[in-house]
């Protein structure tokens, strides 16, 4: 005959509520609680008490010696019942959960109807373990993760079938951006489903959507899917040409400033301005011309091609000058040979011993000087050749 017991958890990791086997036992037998448990006295169908992590001796009232005495007008069973239930308060993880049926709703943003699924995982604990017992498991013998989901089942269902389209119509998701928001979908739905499983002492640590099941091969979908991304395709297409013309554009102007820069550093290094340099082109166009009617063609008067070479220089407006007094002496025969060539005010090419202008009457000096250098003056211009001051006529 066994004088005590020793009543210890023998269930596995993913039992929630586990029920030891032995009943009706001693008076001083052993019960002992690890670690992340609870265990649940029972005496006569009423919890009497709830034992913590620990050693325990039990008091009944099962005497060993009088136990068969006691027993004999209830033919061996004993009056004083007795039984220990054992709760696992690990953070039990890993739980599945899946919709038994697709979620039926019509999307926000394309108003296209569509049926859906979704399916995740979540991990749930043991908050009040009498609450459980009494409420959830009455008198079976354990309660497994299994059995816990299969008791939620109905609840869950309604719950997140309801939830996640009343989420995707009041937050106007895309169903092609939906796997965006699946934390969005997993926080709610934790928050609305956390009284529910409190009501019978159980805590939703963590509660995930990780799928939502698209109605993938359905023609109708099928269509609007590929609608969409062509679209889509099309709007990538343009932004990548609008965005590849910007930086072209931006391109072409940061290669005008550096040419500009480096046109800059060259006149200034040289010693001429833009004025100048715009000077000498023309000089370039107008030494390629051999007659007077071309510089009429090009919209350019004698007199202003006169100016130009005495502006940009002694080399270039020699040129000028002289391609002028060429032309002007295949023209007229007249052989020009006074003090100046030119007229210091208009311009005008002078016959030779004039004494005044043909054209303005302004009378002939003889070659003025230079105020600051002393150099005497040739021909026609606003500036010395030799020192670059401005010329006084």
């Amino acid at each position: 005959m066994e004088i005590t017991s020793v009543i210890k958890y023998e269930g596995d990791n993913s039992t929630f509520i586990w029920k030891h086997p032995k009943e009706d036992f001693s008076t001083s037998s052993q019960l002992i609680v690890h670690e992340s448990q609870e265990a649940i006295f029972f005496l006569n169908g009423q919890a009497l008490d709830l034992f913590g992590p620990g050693r325990y001796t039990l008091q009944t009232a099962n005497i060993p010696i009088l136990q068969k005495i006691k027993n004999l007008p209830t033919n061996g069973v004993s009056p004083f019942h007795c039984e220990v239930y054992f709760i696992n308060k690990v953070e039990q993880m890993a739980i599945r959960w899946g919709t038994d049926s697709k979620i039926q709703y019509i999307e926000p943003t394309y108003k296209f109807p569509l049926s859906i699924g979704a399916n995740g995982e979540m991990s749930l604990r043991v908050q009040d373990a009498k609450k459980l017992l009494i409420n959830l498991v009455g008198t079976e013998r354990d309660l497994s993760q299994e059995k816990l989901v299969r008791y939620f089942r109905a609840l869950l269902m309604t719950k997140i079938k309801t939830y996640i389209a009343q989420i995707m119509k009041t937050s106007a998701i895309n169903i092609f951006e939906i796997d965006e928001h699946l934390l969005e979908f997993s926080k709610e739905l934790k928050e609305r489903l956390s009284p529910t499983f409190s009501n019978y002492g159980v805590i939703l640590e963590h509660f995930f959507v990780t799928t939502i099941a698209k109605p993938d091969g359905d023609k109708q979908y099928e269509q609007f899917k590929d609608l969409y991304f062509r679209q889509y395709a099309d709007i990538t297409d343009a932004q990548i040409k609008q965005k590849t013309a910007v930086i072209n554009a931006q391109t072409d102007a940061q290669k005008t400033i550096i040419e500009s820069q480096a046109k800059a550093t060259k006149r200034k290094q040289e010693g001429y301005t833009y004025q100048q340099e715009r000077g000498f082109d023309i000089a370039q166009d107008v030494a390629k011309n051999e007659a007077v009617g071309q510089f009429t063609n090009m919209g350019v008067g004698l007199g202003t091609m006169a100016g130009v070479g005495g502006a940009i220089g002694g080399v270039v407006g020699g040129a000028v000058n002289g391609a002028i007094s060429n032309t002007n002496e295949q023209t007229n025969n007249v052989p020009i040979k006074s003090p100046n060539g030119y007229c210091d005010v208009c311009g005008c090419p002078l016959p030779n011993g004039a004494t005044f202008c043909d054209k303005c009457g302004a009378q002939i000096k003889e070659n003025s000087k230079c105020k600051k250098c002393g150099y005497v003056f040739e021909r026609l211009g606003q500036f010395c050749p030799k020192c670059g001051a401005k010329r006084e006529i």
